[in-house]
């Protein structure tokens, strides 16, 4: 076995344990994707193919960087140990708070470009700086640990935490006190995450559309099935191992979107092709090494 690919097989060891069935799992994504289709054909016909092809690429960039929060949780989940039944609590909560969070986000940001148009060109150089990073940070990630992150050391110093879980529960009491359980922790640490992705993934959006209830929608939609999704990348980990990769090309492509917007304006049909290209070449990369 190639050395990079055993590196892979222990920062993503595959599905936990007890998981809902991988079959099941797919069947769900597919029904999201399904829906999410759905939905931009009802936007084709309401508000035209223009509006319909914004929403797919929002769609689509969402997606991808869903995926790649997703191995993130992986990680979360096998660090802290967090039992398979909990992950779905976990999972539940965290993207109801995703929900709310970029929504808000959303709206912040499309009001400052409006008010502000030279914000473009910042967006523009944070996208493409964020692509390079990403494609940097490639493979880094058995470095991370979430258990000694900053979050979790504040965490300790102002909360009183319990060292375990408490079944689903928060909070419990403990030697007359209120503490927070160790499922708390992990939640906190999930939203932190997602909050850092937000950084990447809104400016993307913004760049594709400035139209509020497509940048919403294709958001709320992408989010929606993450929790299927989860469980069906936790099986198929190291047959998306290029998927940063084709990411990083994504962000920067859009950056470059941006920057140029003011002299030339790329087409939305060609943004959506380029992207799902980008998207189908990594997926289909990281197959063929999967099978090597």
């Amino acid at each position: 076995m190639p050395e990079d690919m055993a590196e892979d097989k222990k920062r993503f060891p595959g599905p936990p344990q007890g998981s809902s069935s991988f079959r099941a799992s797919l069947g769900w994504c597919a029904g999201f994707v399904a829906l999410s289709l759905g939905v931009a054909a009802l936007v084709a016909r309401a508000r035209g193919a223009e509006a319909a092809q914004q929403y797919l690429a929002a769609y689509l960039v969402e997606l991808g960087l869903s995926a790649d929060n997703v191995f993130v949780f992986i990680l979360i989940f096998a660090r802290f140990q967090v039992p398979a039944g909990l992950q779905r609590r976990v999972l539940g909560w965290g993207l109801a708070g995703a929900v709310v969070l970029r929504g808000a986000f959303l709206l912040a940001g499309l009001g400052l470009i409006h008010r502000f148009h030279a914000l473009l060109l910042v967006f523009g150089v944070f996208l493409v700086a964020a692509g390079v990073r990403l494609a940097r940070a490639r493979g880094r990630a058995a470095e991370f640990d979430p258990s000694r992150s900053a979050l979790v050391r504040f965490l300790e110093r102002r909360l009183p935490v319990s060292p375990r879980f408490h079944g689903r529960r928060f909070f419990v009491v403990e030697g007359g006190r209120r503490v927070a359980t160790l499922l708390l922790v992990v939640l906190l640490v999930i939203e932190a995450t997602d909050l850092l992705f937000a950084f990447d993934s809104l400016p993307a959006v913004i760049a594709i559309t400035r139209t509020a209830w497509i940048a919403i929608s294709s958001n709320f939609f992408a989010i929606l099935g993450l929790r299927s999704l989860y469980f069906v990348l936790s099986g198929l980990a190291l047959r998306f191992r290029h998927l940063r990769t084709g990411l990083a090309a994504i962000l920067v492509l859009i950056g470059a979107k941006m920057l140029v917007e003011p002299w030339f304006v790329l087409p939305t049909w060609a943004t959506l092709a380029a992207i799902g290209a980008i998207l189908a070449a990594a997926a289909l990369a990281g197959t063929g090494r999967g099978r090597s």
